[in-house]
């Protein structure tokens, strides 16, 4: 088990040897994980006749000042932090940078990628590990917090880095499921029959091939006791492509009730490209929802919040929490304080149909669930 331990004065993974926060690395820069400790790209290598949705990944973006460039804004380079981009990259697909308002530095989907300067902030409260899943390990990837739930980490690769990003420290290079054709997670889920809901999480799983995803949901389906199967993704807001036939025939085939949680923060996210995907997943018989995460100068006011929830509800999708942010190291920027968060919260139950209100919560290391606010 990696946990975070004090040696000769600096934080590291216990047991691993690898810094938590680099030797070299000035005072006043964040603990950023080790570039060993990034996600890979794990997605199988182009055949000849490539899906669209691989070759996308592939002609993401990756360098800020390109980015800034597209938009108009080379005017922000000097906020770029370069140490930030080293140890978490930039990545967003060219799709998604197409939602950005070209020329405005306050873009809300520009904020959510863009490595600034505000990450090289050591703030007290703003850990690696913010959530506790270093402690709640059980097994190669495999994470119990929470009763008759278990989480797969399927892969470390996102189609997008989102800079708020709660794993953004996680130790994907030694906790990822699928290694060893899921063997270790699939013998550690069959040994425990409290388990009746498997959530595939990451990374983003469906930055996997549809059919490494099949022999894993083959080898789930020989586990009697599980009843439900969940799966947490981005990749259908920010790269639609990816709901393409294979994919929504894997989905419709599986033998349990299927949840997919979506992940768009702002009514910028959708697109009539993000709606047809929205809308083959409910084709295979699949709930959707949307969660959210509470966002400084992307979605803190009434009117982002609800018009988040009306355009994702005119694509089939309801929402359903609405996260206050995981203090990550590095994130402290995004961070709306507890006080405000309950007023914009109240605020949208007053203006919106109850079903249109997520659930405003937190998750707190050793909490039996989300505990709301």
């Amino acid at each position: 088990m990696l946990l975070l331990k004090a040696a000769r004065g600096r934080l590291e993974w216990e047991g691993s040897g690898i810094p938590a926060r680099p030797a070299q690395l000035k005072p006043d820069m964040i603990p950023a994980a080790p570039i060993r400790l990034q996600p890979e790209d794990t997605v199988a290598p182009l055949a000849q006749a490539a899906s669209r949705w691989q070759q996308h990944w592939r002609e993401a973006v990756r360098d800020p000042r390109e980015l800034l460039a597209m938009l108009g804004l080379e005017a922000l380079a000097p906020r770029i932090s370069d140490q930030a981009a080293a140890h978490f990259p930039l990545r967003v697909p060219r799709g998604f940078v197409a939602r950005m308002r070209h020329g405005d530095p306050h873009d809300p989907l520009l904020r959510q990628v863009l490595p600034l300067d505000d990450e090289e902030r050591i703030v007290p409260g703003f850990d690696l590990d913010a959530v506790g899943d270093m402690a709640a390990r059980a097994g190669d990837g495999l994470i119990r917090k929470y009763n008759g739930r278990a989480l797969l980490i399927a892969t470390g690769s996102c189609a997008i880095h989102c800079r708020y990003c709660f794993r953004r420290h996680f130790p994907y290079a030694a906790e990822t499921a699928a290694r060893d054709g899921w063997q270790n997670a699939i013998a550690a889920l069959r040994a425990d029959p409290g388990v009746d809901e498997v959530i595939l999480s990451g990374g983003d799983p469906l930055a996997l091939a549809t059919s490494k995803l099949a022999q894993l949901t083959d080898a789930l389906q020989r586990i009697a006791h599980l009843k439900r199967l969940r799966v947490h993704t981005r990749l259908p807001i920010v790269l639609p492509e990816r709901v393409d036939a294979e994919l929504v025939a894997w989905l419709r085939a599986l033998p349990w009730p299927v949840t997919v949680v979506v992940h768009a923060n702002h009514a910028n996210e959708w697109t009539a490209e993000v709606d047809a995907a929205m809308a083959s997943l409910r084709s295979a018989g699949v709930l959707v929802l949307n969660q959210a995460v509470l966002l400084r100068g992307v979605n803190d006011s009434v009117d982002a919040l609800a018009a988040l929830s009306e355009r994702g509800h005119a694509a089939g999708v309801l929402p359903y929490y609405l996260h206050q942010l995981d203090r990550v190291a590095g994130s402290a920027h995004f961070e709306v304080d507890d006080t405000t968060a309950r007023a914009l919260h109240a605020a949208l139950a007053a203006r919106l149909s109850g079903y249109l209100v997520p659930r405003l919560v937190r998750e707190v290391a050793g909490d039996p669930g989300k505990r709301p606010l």
